[in-house]
């Protein structure tokens, strides 16, 4: 036993605080809370206390204790919450899930700010609203934002002006920032105004704003700008009666199950939301060390609810845990009203955590017994991970090969409804490009690819997808940006790293988990895409080698060459024909010095 921690315990105050145990190098390795410090971490060094393998294994790591002192335990509580998501510390239970909650992103720093949905909050500047669940609800308010106030969400780059808007400002969804003259700083000031009055809930302020609006526009004869103030209006007027039916219609609560197996276990968590499930929320851990599934759940209450905009009256628990007063107490501030945390051993809500059990034995046996998701959950979880309004159906990815900067190409493979359509691939010979820069190569073929869909008058595909970083992925950006297209969902993966950059959010990058069925599919596409580039570059190689092998022969030249080439393919199949079968393509006189030729380089490659 660590008799320097020991010591340490014994001098620590009998006050409110957070404990901090490290190893050697200074890595936080647990946090954990205390209403009286010195009893707390002194325990766990009492040799009376029940063998522990997690606290033995803690205390065998640990090489130094801090202390932070607070007023009281409420304070502790919220404290230790905060260091665990900061520290991320290896002996807590940490909160891992696949599927965090959508939030509105207002992106105040920019010079004419964006509207969109995001799941990562990051400290940038921007405005966060939410969370919202169901995930749907947050697209439909964006939706809502665009064809009412024409706040933009697009991923043109704002900095700069365009030669031409989009389609979202010729069909009346967007007020055009991208292009000079199209809208000026003042209006669109107003909008944003207007928008942020209504992401906070200001509604009667902006009511009452839109109102002296109409009434001016429409005194000064501006009625085609009134007529858009009222229906402004209606929409906020129909949305605050909407949540007043809502508010009064049913119970909010949620609701915990959970399956575990040995240190894996699986959480589902299901939102209740006037009486009726809207959403759920699952969560999982492959080496779970706590043998108390109650601090388990208290970890887990914790690092959901302490940070959430919104509480549910009720949170449902399969087990009790010792903070369990304390936390449902600290809610009912946050919240404005109280908020109750049980634990039920019988009726309806013990039914209903009985269903949520239920399907968290299933997302454990989706998760880790590796069963094959069904392609509408697969494309829709990628449409979350990625923010996309719907589903990408359709996905195109390319690859670029050569080696040493020689014979470039570059391959486009497709993937629609989840599999891979090897009708629809097409391979690329790059033009422009004299010496090895991916970056332009890259520019050149995702150009040719989209300019001639255009010329073509063909729908895009849902997703571009690059197989690459930050470089191939701006430069594919570019080349869109050069056909004046602005609004293509577009996304790149890093190979080594397996980050995920979507373009207009690089910023934000993901790394997937390792059991993601949406990074499954994305690093699958991506090898196709890689397999496909590859094979091409060594046919093509492989036939300048034997052109430029056969244009030594004397009697042959470029046309006679490109002839083998065009019937035989590759050196291997030339090898193996007949001397009659050579006659029917070239001359007599040929025929022996190409026979001639081969047979020296089969003795050379002996």
């Amino acid at each position: 036993m660590n008799e320097h921690l020991k010591q340490r315990a014994e001098e620590l105050p009998a006050r409110p605080g957070v404990y901090l145990f490290k190893d050697s190098v200074g890595r936080t390795i647990y946090v954990g809370k205390a209403k009286s410090l010195r009893h707390r971490v002194r325990s766990y060094f009492q040799e009376s206390r029940p063998s522990d393998e997690k606290r033995d294994r803690l205390l065998d790591v640990a090489a130094e204790l801090e202390t932070i002192l607070v007023d009281n335990e409420k304070e502790a509580l919220a404290l230790e919450n905060n260091l665990i998501k900061q520290f991320k510390p290896r002996y807590n239970v940490l909160l891992r899930d696949d599927k965090t909650y959508p939030y509105i992103k207002l992106t105040l720093h920019e010079r004419f700010p964006r509207v969109y949905v995001t799941r990562r909050l990051r400290k940038d500047g921007s405005r966060y609203y939410g969370p919202y669940f169901p995930g749907g609800l947050a697209y439909r308010i964006v939706d809502l934002i665009h064809r009412r106030f024409f706040v933009p969400s697009c991923k043109a780059d704002l900095t700069r002006y365009h030669p031409r808007p989009c389609l979202q400002y010729y069909i009346k969804r967007c007020l055009g920032p991208c292009v000079e003259g199209l809208t000026t700083t003042e209006r669109y000031a107003e909008a944003l105004r207007d928008v942020r009055m209504f992401l906070e809930g200001r509604e009667s302020e902006l009511v009452r704003e839109l109102h002296k609006r109409m009434d001016r526009a429409s005194e000064d004869q501006r009625y085609e700008e009134a007529g858009r103030y009222r229906d402004q209006l209606l929409t906020v007027e129909e949305l605050r009666e909407r949540q007043k039916m809502a508010a009064s219609a049913g119970e909010d609560f949620d609701i915990f199950g959970f399956h575990r197996e040995g240190a894996q276990m699986a959480v589902d968590l299901f939102h209740f939301r006037n009486g009726r499930t809207v959403d759920r929320r699952e969560f999982f851990w492959e080496d779970l060390a706590e043998p108390d599934l109650g601090d388990v759940f208290a970890a887990l209450v914790k690092q959901v609810y302490l940070d959430q905009q919104y509480v549910p009256g009720d949170i449902y628990v399969p087990v009790g845990f010792d903070d369990q007063g304390l936390l449902a107490e600290m809610l009912s501030e946050k919240r404005g009203r109280p908020v109750h945390i049980y634990a039920p051993e019988a009726g309806r809500r013990r039914g209903l955590m009985e269903l949520v059990a239920r399907n968290a034995r299933h997302s454990f046996e989706r998760r880790f017994r590796v069963l094959k998701p069904r392609t509408e959950e697969m494309l829709g979880e990628l449409a979350d991970v990625l923010d996309l309004d719907k589903p990408p159906r359709r996905i195109e990815a390319f690859d670029i090969s050569h080696i040493q900067g020689t014979d470039i190409v570059a391959s486009m493979v497709v993937c629609e409804d989840g599999q891979m359509k090897k009708s629809d691939y097409r391979k690329f010979i790059i033009k422009t490009v004299p010496q090895n820069d991916d970056f332009a190569s890259m520019r050149e073929v995702v150009g040719r690819r989209y300019r001639r869909l255009q010329q073509e008058n063909k729908r895009l595909p849902d997703l571009v997808l690059i197989d690459g970083g930050l470089g191939q992925l701006h430069a594919a950006a570019d080349a869109l940006s050069e056909l004046e297209i602005i609004n293509q969902p577009l996304a790149s993966i890093a190979k080594r790293e397996e980050i995920l950059y979507i373009y207009g959010r690089e910023d934000e990058p993901l790394v997937l988990d390792h059991h993601s069925p949406a990074l499954h599919l994305i690093q699958r596409i991506r090898d196709e895409a890689h397999r496909f580039a590859v094979t091409f570059h060594r046919k093509r190689r492989a036939r300048r080698d034997l052109a430029s092998g056969l244009l030594e022969i004397p009697g042959v030249g470029e046309r006679t060459a490109k002839r083998l080439l065009e019937h035989f393919g590759s050196l291997a199949k030339l090898k193996s024909v007949s001397e009659e079968e050579l006659c029917q393509i070239v001359t007599q006189k040929q025929t022996m010095r190409i026979m001639e030729y081969l047979a020296k380089e089969s003795q050379i490659n002996k």
